[in-house]
């Protein structure tokens, strides 16, 4: 019989009561480890719960959740003890709640941006610094989602992907330095474009048909269609893993084509290319 992959680890995953966040974490239950969901809205939270005891009945003790607003500092250092008190250490973190905000230079004020460093780049930080001494303990693991736009972004998602390259250098300083002096992993995966709830609804109120996603330009789907958020799952349950052995401080993009150096076809229309997001 397989054993699972997570089993006897304890795991946070922020932002996990919608999109990758949740599928990260349900496929970390799956694979046998104690889960603590966060997010932020209390709605979403009663959707996941009963989600919860529909699929993964008898698990109930093996998650927990907690809504807590991760812009504010105190909360780092909360859900860590949260989660220390109900399963008695943490072995895994996975940052993946974000802040996007579709600004550019013109439209990003002070506030806005800061928010953005705040939630996608200073709340990474505290959490692993609130969770090393548990991590140290457990020999544990940190991933965190970052984006493809860590590299360049789009006009319109300036703040966030200049907080998500920040992250990245984040992930390679502390890759290094914690797995020599504490023997901690971190490493990062960078989605594309993801198809995840949000994403979905976002088109839809941008005009396009209820099916839009089957009818992709291969400019931007050479697959012929994008990631669903269970595919990232799947790889960031395998770095959580003792299977990825000693890597450390690496950056694992997760898209269909390479992102630096690709020039898309000149007859790719501005509109198609103004409607290309990631929600990472």
């Amino acid at each position: 019989m397989t054993v699972p992959r997570l089993s006897n680890q304890t795991v946070i995953v922020t932002g996990s009561t919608t999109g990758i966040g949740k599928a990260i974490a349900l496929s970390c239950l799956a694979e046998g480890a104690n889960v603590m969901f966060h997010g932020l809205e209390p709605d979403l939270a009663v959707e996941l719960e009963e989600l919860l005891g529909r699929d993964f009945p008898g698990c109930e003790a093996r998650w927990a959740m907690t809504l807590l607003d991760l812009e504010q500092e105190s909360s780092s250092g909360e859900l860590v003890a949260q989660t220390v008190a109900r399963f008695g250490g943490v072995s895994g973190l996975v940052n993946n709640a974000a802040f996007i905000p579709f600004t550019n230079l013109q439209t990003t004020d002070a506030a806005l941006f800061l928010r953005a460093f705040r939630v996608n780049t200073l709340a990474p930080f505290l959490l692993i610094q609130a969770a090393l001494p548990q991590l140290e303990k457990s020999g544990g693991s940190v991933v965190n989602i970052g984006s493809v736009n860590s590299y360049c972004g789009e006009p319109n998602l300036l703040p966030y992907s200049i907080s998500k390259g920040a992250l990245m250098t984040l992930t390679r300083n502390l890759g290094d330095s914690l797995m020599q002096q504490h023997r901690v992993r971190v490493n990062q995966v960078n989605p594309g474009w993801i198809l995840t709830e949000n994403e979905l609804r976002r088109k839809r109120e941008h005009g396009l048909g209820s099916n839009w996603e089957q009818d992709l330009p291969r400019v931007f789907a050479p697959a012929g269609r994008i990631f669903r958020p269970a595919e990232v799952a799947t790889v960031v349950v395998l770095m959580l893993s003792a299977e990825a052995g000693p890597f450390s401080g690496q950056v694992w993009d997760l898209e269909q084509y390479p992102m630096i150096g690709r020039n898309p076809p000149k007859n790719e229309t501005t509109a198609v290319l103004a409607s290309v997001s990631t929600d990472a």
